[in-house]
């Protein structure tokens, strides 16, 4: 054992490996708890693959927005693997039972919902997580196959839970997976829970295991995905309205499991005329057929070949989900005239038309609650609230990245008044039976939305053209910046800390007129003034940016390390009021702002590169 020690402390000296990274890596060498991963230690070791003990032990995993998500790998602190994962389980487990013993967690027997995506090694994490549970003394409602995570969310709720996981990283690359952990409100953890799991997570010492099967032998594992596919569907269907059907509709679940949910559900409202996408459509954690192997319909090259299919067989609407079913994408014609160019829609533009549409449909329905609200994130577009507003609901929008907090925020102010949640990341929902966004029914409210505009003579593109005519030109951009391993997040500290302290005094031609810093909650001005901010705390900070005449505007550049990927974000608004409601003035005014867009990212490009 010495000799090896030797030989990380040989590494580390000479720069081979972080020091971190030489501090894990004896951790799991020597400390009982990780022994049986020491042979798979001392081959990495012996073979000398420092590059990728560091990058699997440089750091230890986070909680971030989503749960626990990175790379996975057999060993590591800072990858996923069966400790990792393990760790997790547990460390939930040792949190509730605590809250139980103290009084603070109220009723009877524990129990824990699990499903899992199409990614490699989900189900065997799934069993890993249920076998931990059960081993705790809880009991586990287990989706048997692959299921959306909304249908986690419901399941929770549905079961009266008292917690429960979903294995999935989303839309991140094959290497990857993760686990989501939910509370029993059927969202994702807050605080003060998230903290203290985490606490419950580092400090874990034994994990306590029983055999996955053996516990399914004897009801402690029970499998109810038929009755939740059911009640799910059900439930969803509550928000299948009266109108027009008259749809063709190509779906693509990218690989994942949104092929077991959104065929069905849309024919079940009615629309018969829906084409699966064949490529797309075999669940693969290596997502074969997709650009670049992502899936992730955020990313407008994953329509390309979806189009010109839809185009061959006369569609009028192509629907796509992520592989946990979460988010939902979206492409369709221009203009009504057949031969017309078909373009995509950005997240913050869906959930500008989701949001006109979802309200409109409820008042007409007469199911819009007095006092209705919608929320979005402060990273989704202001329009948003601007459409809201003018129909006489009130926009919650002080909230931060992920859709936890929108879930939060919904039980907080009420879910008998809530109307609708959306964020720029494809992420929505509408109704109170889940807690986390939902793919499938973002799925049905576009293809209704799509049927009745057909039935108008409209397209989508050209209702959102009318929503911009009312209330301005709005233009949103993203910038994702990679900054992987240890190196990476050293880049990422001296970025946020560069703007934080020394931001510039323009971007793209704009003046910078004030800084909002979400980590002390403090907004200063260029002059020198302090305020407070009324918000949550996070890492994020917020530039808004004048006119040209250092006049306030609609402007800003928000800058954000994910927490859940190795890179940060920089999120661009570019803001245009109209010279008279009209196409024309439109036009003039989008071409402004994308102007503007285009050299506010030259700018950010340039600062980020440090």
């Amino acid at each position: 054992m010495d000799t090896h020690l030797a030989a990380i402390e040989m590494a580390r000296s000479e720069g081979k490996i972080t020091e971190s990274a030489a501090k894990n890596i004896a951790d799991w060498l020597t400390q009982p708890r990780y022994l049986e991963y020491r042979q798979e230690l001392l081959a990495h070791i012996q073979r000398g693959d420092w590059k990728k003990l560091d990058d699997a032990f440089w750091t230890i995993i986070p909680f971030g927005t989503g749960g626990r998500r990175g790379r996975m790998y057999p060993i590591g602190s800072n990858a996923i693997n069966d400790r990792t994962i393990g760790e997790s389980a547990q460390g939930l487990a040792d949190y509730i039972l605590d809250q139980k013993k103290s009084g603070k967690l109220s009723g009877g027997s524990l129990s824990c919902a699990i499903a899992y995506d199409t990614r490699h090694r989900s189900r065997h994490f799934a069993e890993l997580c249920a076998s931990i549970m059960v081993a705790n003394g809880f009991e586990v409602v287990f989706l048997d196959g692959y299921r959306a995570t909304p249908q986690l969310s419901y399941a929770v709720r549905h079961y009266g839970c008292t917690c429960g996981i979903m294995v999935t990283a989303s839309h991140n690359p094959p290497s990857d997976n993760a686990v989501k952990v939910y509370w029993s409100t059927g969202g994702q953890v807050l605080p003060p829970h998230d903290e203290k799991i985490i606490d419950c997570v580092m400090g874990c010492q034994q994990i306590k295991r029983v055999d996955f099967q053996k516990a399914l032998s004897e009801g402690k594992v029970r499998f109810v995905t038929q009755e939740i596919d059911q009640e799910f569907q059900k439930a969803a269907l509550g928000y299948a309205w009266t109108g027009s059907r008259d749809a063709k509709i190509v779906y693509s679940p990218l690989h994942g499991v949104g092929g077991f949910v959104v065929p069905s559900l849309l024919r079940a409202a009615g629309f018969e005329d829906v084409v699966e996408y064949g490529p797309h459509s075999t669940p693969d954690g290596d997502f074969p057929n997709v650009p670049g192997h992502v899936s992730n319909p955020e990313n407008p090259a994953v329509f390309d070949a979806i189009v010109e299919y839809a185009k061959k067989i006369g569609a009028d609407l192509v629907l796509a989900t992520d592989p946990d079913c979460d988010r939902m994408g979206c492409s369709c014609r221009l203009t009504t005239e057949p031969d017309s160019p078909w373009g995509t829609i950005n997240g913050n533009q869906l959930g500008v038309l989701l949001t006109d549409y979802v309200i409109s449909k409820l008042r007409q329905s007469g199911k819009l609650p007095a006092d209705a609200y919608v929320i979005k994130t402060l990273v989704t577009t202001e329009l948003t609230r601007k459409v809201a507003q003018s129909q006489g609901v009130r926009c919650e929008g002080n909230i931060h990245v992920g859709f936890k907090w929108i879930a939060g925020l919904m039980d907080q102010c009420g879910p008998d008044r809530f109307v609708f949640g959306t964020e720029e990341s494809h992420g929505y929902l509408i109704g109170t039976y889940a807690r986390d966004k939902d793919g499938a029914a973002a799925c049905l409210l576009m293809a209704q939305l799509a049927a009745d505009l057909k039935a108008a003579g409209k397209t989508m593109h050209q209702r959102l053209d009318e929503l911009m005519v009312q209330h301005g030109a709005y233009v949103e951009d993203l910038i994702n910046v990679q900054m992987e391993g240890s190196q990476g997040m050293a880049d990422m500290k001296k970025l946020m800390e560069k703007l934080r302290t020394s931001p510039p005094n323009s971007i793209g031609g704009l003046p910078v007129l004030a800084v909002r810093d979400y980590g002390n909650l403090v907004r200063s001005s260029v002059q020198g003034h302090s305020e407070a901010i009324q918000a949550p705390k996070s890492n994020m900070l917020m530039l808004e940016l004048g006119n040209p005449d250092s006049s306030p505007s609609g402007n800003a550049i928000a800058v954000r390390p994910s927490g859940t990927e190795p890179k940060i974000k920089f999120y661009l608004f570019g803001q245009e009021d109209l010279s008279a409601p009209s196409f024309e003035a439109l036009a003039l005014a989008k071409q402004k702002v994308l102007v503007r867009i285009a050299a506010m990212k030259k700018d950010v490009t340039a600062f980020a590169k440090l």
